[in-house]
């Protein structure tokens, strides 16, 4: 794809206007001049994260989390799994046996049994026994004896309410109240509701409808100058202040914004472009002034030099330790077993005793019969000679 071509953005039509030419290329130019020093900034900042990403984030991460795990995770695992779950099943049964089973063995054994057979049974028993005849007894006696005497002096004492109370109650509502009542509402009606009437219906409703009317005609008017003013002022506002804004947005602003936004996008791949170059130029500047030189370096003098290091020095250094180790080893097996055995001898010859002969280890040179793998303890230790070997050195 070539680059210097310019690509229209979205919703873009050729032909704006001489405005739009005449500020492509300048504004492509001072935008990339503007964009340039900033995306070299940015490339670099990303090459560098990216290295500090991968030579000192990544095994600081892996570090702090082995440290993490070995410093915390282990011994608090090993704390929750050795102290903590044992400590909290100890508590767990010491609070079952301070606090549950003694409350739950009281109740069991002492509420639940004492409630029972020292309330409920003999409450039970007293209902059962005592209540329930003592009861039906006492409603034989109410049915049987007192319920008619009890009805005559009832029968008597309500005639007598309704002779003082509700007879002469009675009567004063029925021949006094009344007759009074509809005397009033006669009076009322002619002296106040019918001439409240004729008022309402023959005065204040034409009054009012009048009053409405012309109230309506009034507010219709004020309406009507209020929408005239609001139109005159709308057109006022989009004749000076709309058509101005959409004219210079649509012919100016919206070419200039399309034409900055491309220019910046332009810029931004070009200075990609410029950015890459110089750092691939960097890095091979540096590759040539710094690493082929190292290269060189390791290759013809460091490798070497270590590798004649590595047979010259440490292989001699690393046979003559084995060879001192070995023999400090077998140094310090020899004085072990002549202490043991001074040891012992002192022993028998404080306490006394047949000498015990203890099993200890074979010596490395024992003998062995030729054309065998058995060893021989009383054989005495001969060289051991091939065969093969003899039948060659006799046929050379």
């Amino acid at each position: 794809m070539n680059y210097g071509e310019h690509q229209p953005p979205a919703r873009y039509e050729s032909g704006d206007g001489c405005l739009t030419t005449l500020i492509r290329i300048p504004v492509r130019i001072v935008v990339l001049v503007l964009v340039l020093p900033v995306r070299m900034v940015w490339d670099a900042l990303v090459a560098c994260a990216r290295a500090a990403e991968r030579a000192l984030l990544r095994p600081l991460g892996r570090a702090l989390s082995w440290l993490f795990h070995v410093l915390v995770a282990v011994p608090a695992g090993w704390l929750w799994a050795w102290v903590l779950t044992p400590l909290g099943h100890g508590l767990r049964w010491l609070a079952r046996a301070v606090f549950v089973w003694p409350w739950t063995a009281l109740w069991r054994y002492v509420v639940v049994p004492g409630v029972r057979y020292g309330i409920v049974v003999p409450l039970g028993w007293l209902y059962a026994a005592v209540l329930t005849p003592l009861g039906h007894g006492l409603r034989w006696v109410c049915l049987a004896l007192l319920a008619p005497a009890g009805r005559g002096v009832l029968t008597g004492i309500g005639w007598l309410l309704r002779a003082v109370l509700v007879l002469p109650a009675v009567g004063a509502w029925r021949y006094v109240l009344v007759p009074l009542g509809l005397a009033a509402a006669w009076m009322a009606r002619h002296l106040a509701v019918l001439p409240a009437r004729w008022v309402y219906r023959e005065l204040l409703t034409p009054l009012g409808h009048g009053t409405g009317w012309l109230l309506d005609l009034l507010a219709r008017g004020v309406a009507a100058g209020f929408r005239g003013l609001w139109a005159g002022l709308r057109l006022l506002v989009l004749v000076l202040l709309v058509t101005p804004l959409v004219w210079g947005y649509q012919r100016v602003l919206a070419p200039l914004g399309r034409e900055v936004a491309a220019a910046f996008r332009f810029a931004w791949r070009a200075a990609g472009y410029v950015s890459r170059a110089v750092g691939r130029a960097l890095a091979r500047l540096a590759w040539y002034l710094v690493g082929a030189p190292v290269a060189w370096a390791y290759r013809a003098v460091c490798a070497p030099v270590g590798h004649f290091v590595r047979r010259a020095v440490w292989a001699p250094v690393r046979r003559a330790a084995v060879a001192a180790g070995r023999t400090a080893r077998d140094t310090l097996r020899t004085a072990r077993e002549t202490v043991r055995q001074a040891r012992r001898d002192a022993w028998r010859a404080l306490v006394g005793g047949s000498r015990v002969t203890e099993p200890r280890e074979l010596d490395r040179r024992v003998a062995r019969t030729l054309g065998s793998t058995t060893t021989v303890p009383s054989a005495a230790p001969e060289p051991e000679i091939s065969l093969h070997g003899g039948k060659a050195a006799q046929r050379g």
